[in-house]
């Protein structure tokens, strides 16, 4: 019989992103930020291949985003007030950037899903740490160029911006999914 750990299962069952406009200061240092980074790239991985990365984007790189933003709304028709909204209220990012790798053995939706699922260890990492969290993407993040404007290869894209700071109000719970209506069972 597996040994339970109720510690973990009491956080797993309890958290909550935080909304990233109710993040604010302090924010995590960088020793503090490269420990919650390495939490999270404990993350499930098939081939070894990290076929992600972080790019931490700190305050002082918001204005240049939220322009960018801006500018790439303009030229996609998209409402550029919204476009850089994140960006224009963020503080502390970090971008988990997918970067796939060529392989014969690991189909490149296997390497997509692990960003994904870094982007949510980042989340609990940083939450397990004491630090509010918030995994957005949104419009920006699916522009090629305003990718490419970050520096992006051609073949990577944003999986996800992790926005983190010091809770300044706990959100409410939200309603939670119908377990009977969204799990079946298979039994022959």
């Amino acid at each position: 019989m597996p040994s339970p750990n109720p510690a973990a299962t009491e956080f797993l069952n309890n958290r909550r992103s935080r909304p990233a406009k109710t993040l604010g200061a302090p924010f995590p240092d960088r020793n503090v930020l490269e420990k919650v980074l390495e939490t999270a790239a404990r993350t499930p991985d098939h081939g070894m291949l990290v076929p992600w990365r972080f790019v931490v984007l700190d305050p002082a790189s918001m204005p240049r985003l939220a322009g960018l933003a801006e500018s790439h709304a303009h030229d996609a028709g998209a409402d550029p007030k919204k476009a850089r909204k994140q960006f224009d209220l963020g503080n502390l990012v970090v971008m988990v950037v997918a970067s796939p790798k060529p392989s014969e053995k690991v189909p490149e939706l296997e390497q997509i899903l692990s960003a994904g699922s870094l982007c949510l260890s980042l989340v609990n990492a940083a939450e397990a740490a004491g630090w509010g969290a918030n995994w957005l993407s949104g419009w920006p993040s699916h522009n090629r160029g305003f990718m490419t404007d970050l520096g992006l290869k051609d073949h990577e894209f944003i999986a996800g911006l992790i926005h983190l700071g010091t809770e300044r109000m706990a959100p409410a719970e939200r309603p939670r999914p119908d377990m009977a209506e969204i799990t079946d069972w298979v039994s022959e």
